[in-house]
């Protein structure tokens, strides 16, 4: 092989695409020349790197990269030939039309005899965690976050090279958007990589972002998250994450919701949870007191009786989730809180109480 793509990237042969891709942005980072200033070492490791990346990255570059050690068309000086098998001596594929040989040789060496360029391809999700109010999460919220991603270099408006510099006849075919490949004896043509079958000059890559067509830009973005969110929520913004390559559709931003407890209400899905604490007299000889609701303070009646955990719905108080109609319901919990026992004439009051008080609440559970 001329290059060893593997060993640039320092992967195994077996790896997967999401190892390789994991390995590529961690050298691209380390070696990026923006992060290396003046550093023509780390340039030009991140050149090799990019390429090594653009060949793995693509199926069909890996795919004959792998069988024959090369990609394009025409195979480095010195590259190591393959042995075919016999009954293919002396043959010329390119002028097959669309036998079936030609047909497997595109596949191997090219996109296809017809194809001018390389298709549209989607720009990547991005992922943003945000953090929001108890309150916020319930009611939605209109923002703006900081989000930094991959638009079209406006130098060069993506194509990753200089137009101007690109309206000559291409060198490799001569203008005719053809290349053949010769190995030993068999000869076939297919699209020329370098133009890609336009038979015009790339050009020189474009200096702002060296060839990619795409850079890095940070600002603020306008963002809604709905009414009704909870912990654990996707918002996707359509069309916020990096721009698509080849007039493909830029990606989605996912934002994933945080949100902060509060004080005194629990939340569980669309329901809300309160714990009210009540006075013994209260519990006893029942009353109505009130309580905080999302839509501000409302009464209870707790009846004569009431025990410590009870549990009093109001309904349709609670939570409207994304996408629902109907809110959920809140429920209260009362917790009974005795009366303070340093207070001497309380404690006579629960003496007297307690002599009037002959039940054991103890004896359902068979205690003596």
């Amino acid at each position: 092989m001329d290059k060893d793509y593997y060993r640039i990237l320092g992967v195994e042969r077996k790896a997967t695409a999401a190892e390789i891709k994991r390995v590529y942005r961690k050298l691209a980072r380390k070696f990026h020349p923006d992060l290396n200033p003046g550093d023509k070492t780390a340039e030009a490791k991140f050149k090799e790197i990019q390429e090594a990346y653009s060949v793995l990255s693509d199926p069909k570059k890996k795919s004959q990269y792998d069988q024959f050690g090369f990609i394009g068309d025409q195979p480095p000086p010195g590259a190591g030939q393959r042995t075919y098998s016999p009954g293919f001596e002396g043959f010329d594929f390119s002028d097959s039309g669309s036998s079936s040989f030609a047909d497997f040789f595109e596949s191997l060496f090219g996109r296809g005899a017809h194809a001018a360029q390389a298709g549209p391809e989607r720009g990547e999700d991005l992922h943003y965690t945000m953090k929001i109010g108890f309150e916020e999460a319930i009611s939605g919220l209109q923002t703006r976050i900081q989000l930094t991603r991959l638009v079209s270099c406006p130098a060069c408006q993506g194509s990753g090279h200089l137009h101007s510099t690109g309206k000559g006849r291409c060198p490799t075919c001569q203008g005719s958007g053809r290349a053949h490949l010769q190995r030993g004896s068999m000869k076939f043509a297919t699209t020329c990589p370098a133009c890609q079958g336009t038979g015009v000059s790339r050009g020189e890559d474009c200096r702002d972002c060296r060839g990619q067509g795409v850079a890095q830009k940070t600002g603020l973005i306008n963002v809604k998250i709905p009414a009704g969110v909870d912990a654990g929520s996707r918002v996707r913004v359509p069309g916020r994450g990096n721009v698509g390559r080849n007039g493909g559709p830029p990606g989605d931003l996912y934002i994933s919701i945080e949100v902060n407890p509060h004080p005194h209400f629990r939340r569980e899905g669309a329901n809300i949870l309160l714990k009210v604490p009540i006075s013994v007299p209260e519990a006893t000889l029942g009353a109505q007191i009130e309580v905080p609701t999302l839509q501000g303070r409302t009464k209870i009646k707790i009846p004569p009786g009431t025990k410590s955990g009870q549990k009093f719905r109001l309904k349709e108080m609670g939570v409207t989730v994304a996408g629902g109609r109907t809110p959920g319901d809140e429920f209260v919990e009362v917790a009974i809180v005795p009366p303070a026992a340093h207070d001497q004439k309380v404690r006579e009051l629960m003496k007297q109480l307690a002599k009037l008080s002959t039940e054991n609440p103890r004896d359902k559970m068979g205690m003596h």
